[in-house]
């Protein structure tokens, strides 16, 4: 047991504390929009505490209807087109993009947001 607790103070002096923050996108994304409005929040304590960031970002942009797209620990995108949205969350960016990319089913979806927690 002595070990175990040696270890996890170890690990949390290691680690960087964005190691374990989260990121939220909320988006305000109706059919036919040219591009949709959006707010993105890091470094949060919490999902709950991104999703609350993120959904202030958004109104504070001017947008009425936002919602939450989604919540990531590493990275999250948001991709669209005037019909298809996706969301996607992976390792880096690249990766939560292609996932929010076949998500969307439509291979006229382009990038609105896509950010890592490091």
């Amino acid at each position: 047991m002595k070990k175990l607790k040696k270890f996890a103070m170890l690990l949390a002096i290691a680690l960087p504390a964005t190691a374990f923050a989260f990121g939220a996108i909320a988006v305000d994304d109706e059919e036919g929009d040219e591009e949709p409005g959006y707010g993105l929040y890091t470094g949060a304590d919490s999902e709950k505490e991104a999703k609350a960031g993120a959904m202030k970002e958004c109104k504070a942009s001017g947008n009425t209807g936002c919602k939450i797209a989604g919540w990531f620990k590493t990275c999250g995108a948001y991709v669209y087109d005037k019909k298809h949205y996706g969301y996607g969350y992976g390792d880096t960016k690249a990766k939560a993009i292609a996932a929010a990319k076949e998500q969307c089913g439509s291979k006229a979806c382009k990038v609105l947001v896509a950010e890592c927690e490091s």
